[in-house]
């Protein structure tokens, strides 16, 4: 019998619709303190150049400004995996709008009003302007003490050249691989770095108390990793840090890691520690915080003439601009799901974060998987193409299942979701076996693309997270985790989640809102599309914790065993007698009884959970399990293009994924439209124009092109529901996969609809009409 559930997969009201809507929901950006400072940045006008000479004379003796530091006030470097970054740049600029010197002031027009003052003079050096580039012999190092930076030991930096991480796949015979194919394929693939644009900037307040305690408010996506990074940078004990993080005006992996809060801190110290606000305008976080990377990729993919892929031979390079951030570990995630969600037994796959003099990059929705979905997917279309195959065929001979092993060599189980199922659903959605190409008139066409999309977790092999549950004296539920709300609405999900499990509405919870490292339980990162998943897990834990504990006093109460009891609807009760009951409220704080005496006490439930049986990935061969649980899917599109000057429009989109139970079934659509609607944006016009010196030259949101209202397609959206069989009632991760396969599809349709095979991003209309238009 189908279990009838109370809250989940139910359309209930985010818990968060109200204040958002109306405006009052407090964001870091909100917080005021008492004595509070302001920073300006002062940044670089070159891509590369030595620094010669600042002279902060004339900042120093304006009205309101307390001090002025450049890099050489701190001599230290920073960095997420690899510590390669000055807070400030040090002698050296490596990108366009590096920070270079920093003024504090009262006021913000007053700390502004000074960077004006402030003169730097450069010597102008060679640049790299991409990956290919810095590669080569006679391509300058940017940084040549590579080789004595600190990093973890999964990152593998290549001193005395420009590679921060090379991770090595290697899985059968890829020299047999390509014997056994009739036809192989040649390629290589390339995009430019980006943007985020979230609407919230970047911001950090760090103030450090007489007694030492650094207390830290930022918009962040990582407290926890903030409070870990700050106490190894500056030799803090831990204990001693507290971050705050409120609602986050989202981050698409922008705002983990670590930013601006390093900078804060060290100003707040030459403050003698004063609370330092340091935020960054519009303009400021295309150029000085990190964005999403660039890749150029080489593809080689086998095939027997009946279309059943042989080997692939990949490399893919990743621009992480001039510091390695989250890029080196972006490439790696890239590497361990090389593949594309495709059976392939024999892979040789390279993949490289490589600097070079862009702004530097770090995670964005997708973490590599978008890159290298783009480059399978656009190979896929020319395998096809060479084979004389159609494209959902070729898809469909070679979709992964249970029981095919990834790159890495680890086997797919029963959670493995149904490929097959979602290639067929956004198929029929966009009536595929109705014709893929169309011509309107004289110079309209339309024309249809597909792709096909996985994902899993790339986190270390500890990542954990944890929930506390307390209650109100009216029966109510507190839960408390360590997960940041930036707007995918996981603390409505956890909600319901902890409703599910006590059998009531999910009004009746409460979730704290904001996460404080030394209240809240600690939590590795809101990211990587494993926080409903993992949060969840351990909510649930928490939820069983509580109940065994209000069962064992209710077994005192009612003179029974506990395992005799239920605990649902907001009451305990026996299960063979349920009018022999007590209501929560009664003593989930304590139980008093008529003369007065009291048993009991505060239900505090715990719950725990961590990642298991991921390994360490062999740094040869790539051979282990580092992925949590994939989520899979495929998209399709459907694409008008006008010959006459290449101006087009997107008229349906389709996503078909298989995400096991879905909780939340609007915010689960509403999470993959608008990550369908991002990578729309992304594939057609989300990319930076850099000049001949590589400076950018459309950072601001005149020039850089997002999505606008009323471009958008007719959106349809299917769940499959293969069961993740340990998911928090069979569900798994749904928040980053929804752009994975647009980029593929789109240039997969605006390539037959102008009859030339694309192999650059962004599909532009100029491109359009340049590379087959009405000329």
């Amino acid at each position: 019998m189908k279990k009838k559930f109370t809250a989940i997969g139910k359309n209930v009201e985010r818990i968060d619709a109200g204040p958002k809507t109306e405006g009052r929901l407090r964001y870091t950006d909100d917080l005021n303190f008492p004595g509070l400072l302001f920073t300006a940045l002062v940044k670089s006008p070159h891509a590369h150049a030595t620094i010669d000479h600042i002279d902060t004379d004339r900042a120093r003796n304006r009205s309101g400004v307390l001090g002025v530091f450049t890099g050489k006030d701190f001599d230290c470097r920073i960095g997420l995996y690899l510590g390669d970054k000055p807070p400030l740049a040090r002698n050296r600029v490596r990108h366009f709008g590096e920070p270079v010197a920093a003024v504090v002031a009262h006021t913000l027009r007053d700390a502004k009003a000074a960077a004006h003052q402030i003169k730097v003079s450069y010597t102008p050096l060679p640049v790299i302007r991409d990956p290919e580039t810095a590669l080569k012999k006679e391509a300058p190092i940017l940084h040549e003490n590579l080789g004595d930076y600190v990093h973890i030991d999964a990152i593998l930096p290549e001193p005395g050249t420009n590679v921060g991480n090379r991770t090595r796949i290697r899985k059968g015979d890829i020299d047999l691989g390509f014997r056994q194919a009739d036809a192989v394929i040649r390629e290589t693939f390339r995009f430019p770095p980006g943007d985020h644009v979230f609407m919230e900037d970047r911001i950090a307040i760090v103030e450090i108390q007489a007694n030492g305690r650094v207390m830290v408010h930022a918009s962040t996506q990582s407290p926890f990793g903030v409070q870990a990074l700050l106490s190894s940078f500056f030799n803090i004990p831990q204990g001693k840090i507290t971050v705050t993080a409120l609602p986050v005006g989202g981050g698409f992996g922008g705002k983990a890691g670590i930013q601006l809060e390093p900078l804060a801190y060290l100003l707040s110290q030459k403050m003698n520690g004063r609370p330092v606000r340091v935020a960054l305008d519009r303009t400021e976080e295309f150029v000085c915080a990190p964005g999403s990377p660039g890749i150029s990729a080489r593809i080689r993919l086998g095939a027997t003439k009946e279309g059943r892929i042989t080997a692939a031979d990949i490399r893919l390079l990743f621009d992480s601009g001039a510091y390695a951030d989250y890029a080196v570990n972006v490439s790696r995630a890239a590497a361990f799901a090389c593949s594309g969600p495709y059976r392939i037994d024999h892979i040789k796959a390279d993949s490289l974060s490589v600097y070079t003099n862009h702004p530097f990059a770090t995670a964005y929705r997708g973490f590599g998987h978008i890159e290298l979905g783009f480059v399978i997917e656009r190979a896929m279309d020319l395998l096809a193409e060479k084979l004389a195959i159609d494209p959902m065929t070729l898809r469909m001979k070679n979709a992964i299942q249970t029981g095919d092993t990834t790159p890495t060599q680890n086997r797919l189980d029963s959670s493995t979701g149904d490929l097959k199922g979602c290639l067929a659903r956004v198929a029929d959605r966009i009536d595929w076996s109705k014709g893929i190409f169309t011509r309107m008139d004289a110079t309209r066409v339309r024309a249809k693309g597909i792709a096909a999309f996985w994902k899993a977790p790339a986190i270390p092999t500890n990542t954990e997270a944890g929930a506390i549950i307390t209650f109100n004296n009216d029966g109510s539920i507190n839960l408390a985790t360590g997960a940041v709300e930036i707007g995918q609405g996981s603390q409505t999900g956890l909600a319901q989640i902890t409703a599910e499990a006590f059998g009531v509405q999910t009004d009746h919870v409460h979730v704290v809102k904001e996460i404080i490292t030394n209240r809240s339980p600690h939590d590795w990162t809101t990211a990587a599309s494993r926080t409903l998943f993992m949060a969840g897990n351990a909510a649930l834990m928490a939820c069983d914790d509580a109940k065994s504990q209000i069962k064992e006093t209710a077994a005192t109460i009612l003179k029974c065993n506990a395992e005799d009891l239920t605990v649902s609807g907001g009451a305990v009760f026996l299960k063979k007698h349920p009018e022999k009951k007590i209501e929560l409220s009664r003593m989930v704080n304590g139980y008093m009884y008529e003369n007065g005496t009291s048993v009991g006490g505060p239900i505090i439930g715990r719950g725990r959970y961590i990642t298991p049986d991921l390994t360490h990935v062999d740094p040869v061969t790539g051979k282990g399990r580092p992925g949590l649980e994939w989520t899979i899917g495929a998209q399709a599109v459907e694409v008008e293009v006008d010959l006459s000057d290449g101006s087009f429009s997107v008229i349906k989109a389709a996503c078909a994924m298989d995400v096991g139970r879905v909780i939340h079934p609007d915010l689960a659509r509403g999470q993959v439209v608008g990550a369908m609607a991002m990578g729309i944006g992304f594939t057609t016009r989300e990319a930076f124009e850099f000049d001949s010196r590589e400076r950018v030259l459309n950072a601001d949101l005149r020039h850089f092109k997002i999505l606008r209202y009323g471009e958008n397609p007719e959106y349809c959206v299917d769940f499959l529901s293969t069961p993740q069989k340990d998911g928090p009632f069979g569900a798994r991760g749904l928040g980053e996969q929804g752009i994975l396969g647009m980029p593929g599809a789109l240039a997969s349709a605006f390539s037959r609809a102008i009859g030339c095979q694309l192999t650059r991003l962004p599909v532009t209309p100029e491109v359009l009409w340049q590379k087959g238009g009405i000329k």
